[in-house]
């Protein structure tokens, strides 16, 4: 089953977790979110310089020195970054993409001025199947008052052929990428 999308987003953690071939299309945009501070520097700037020539946006989580120093797309801020300063280096050509869980980080996330909105769970996730998610209806429902919202959450191979009911113009991957890294494919 394939899915078709406007916009693919990937968080990844490591540049290792991915391999930019596997990407084809321009539709693709990574966001990279490091657990640890970065060491190795002229690596990372290597890979940054791949996802220009391929066409791949790029994004780095809540960090805008490195933002400027990678000239990245743009900056992906998390949900719990509530600083609306942030907005202020919006550019023509720089993104706000922003990440919630709930109606109130939604809306924070509309005032930092965000372009696209991940919206997490969309379905249970694994890590904590005892947690709260929107499923299909719920999140149709929301998507009727925000166009830009992005879905991420719980989504793997088993649920993929769900996404074509979705009415978001993308989707979001973050551990499957990781587990699975030919679920790639399946997305045109």
């Amino acid at each position: 089953m394939f899915i078709c999308k406007k916009k693919y987003f990937i968080i990844i953690e490591n540049i290792k977790d991915i391999n930019l071939s596997n990407l084809k299309k321009n539709k693709f945009s990574l966001i990279y979110r490091p657990k640890k501070n970065i060491t190795e520097f002229n690596r990372l700037l290597s890979f940054r310089k791949k996802c220009l020539t391929k066409n791949i946006k790029f994004y780095v989580a809540n960090d805008l020195k490195l933002c400027k120093l990678l000239k990245s797309d743009g900056i992906y801020l998390s949900s719990f970054n509530k600083n609306l300063k942030v907005m202020l280096f919006k550019r023509s050509n720089f993104d706000l993409i922003g990440s919630a869980h709930n109606i109130k980080e939604l809306n924070l996330k509309k005032l930092q001025r965000c372009s696209y909105i991940l919206f997490s769970k969309l379905f249970q996730v694994s890590y904590k199947p005892n947690d709260k998610f929107f499923g299909l209806l719920r999140f149709n429902l929301l998507m009727k008052k925000n166009s830009k919202i992005i879905p991420l959450g719980g989504i793997n191979l088993k649920n993929l052929k769900k996404l074509n009911q979705i009415r978001s113009e993308g989707l979001a991957l973050m551990s499957e990428i990781k587990k699975k890294p030919a679920i790639s494919s399946r997305l045109l």
